[in-house]
């Protein structure tokens, strides 16, 4: 009787190891299929650093601008993520993400600030030019068209433009222009 259990527990003991080294070797087989992309694809990709031109500490001066409005344009993880982190002054800050996704060849942002509102863009950048659009709902519920340029006009000076089309692009009003300049070390 012992020795039949023993044989018995050595079958299981054989079958739990052929299970889990098959498991194992299937794991490892499909690593490839599941591993994160390479961080050093989006330090290389030349349509990600288009961008870089708006990266660094910045002034942002606008007509009614309080003293003291400023942003800083980092990259993040692993240089895929363009982040601006702005306060505009009187307690309104916010966080604009912008990446590139070699997945479909474009652009895409997110705008959130602490007044709890958040856009979503689709858009294109180019070496010293990015022009990005999506939806928002007005204050009486009705579809608007955003469109926001963040523009190189010199290498310490950027400009960001932020308009609304109520007819779907047809004609555009200017909510935002403001002037960065770039803070001197």
């Amino acid at each position: 009787m012992k020795r039949s259990v023993a044989i018995r527990r050595l079958r299981q003991f054989r079958i739990f190891f052929f299970v889990a080294g098959a498991g194992a070797w299937l794991g490892l087989a499909t690593l490839p299929t599941f591993a994160a992309a390479d961080p050093l694809l989006c330090s290389a990709s030349l349509e990600r650093q288009q961008f870089d031109y708006w990266l660094g500490d910045w002034t942002i001066t606008y007509p009614g601008a309080p003293s003291g409005s400023t942003s800083r344009v980092y990259l993040t993880l692993d240089k895929c993520v363009l982040v601006e982190s702005w306060d505009g002054g009187k307690g309104h800050q916010g966080e604009n993400m912008f990446a590139y996704s070699s997945d479909d060849g474009s652009w895409h942002g997110m705008f959130a600030d602490n007044q709890g509102r958040v856009h979503v863009f689709d858009g294109k950048v180019t070496a010293g030019s990015a022009e990005f659009y999506g939806p928002s709902r007005s204050s009486s519920g009705a579809t608007v068209l955003n469109r926001i340029r963040v523009v190189r006009v010199t290498a310490d000076k950027v400009t960001q433009t932020w308009e609304k089309s109520a007819d779907n692009g047809g004609t555009w009003t200017k909510e935002f222009q403001g002037e960065y300049s770039r803070k001197k070390p």
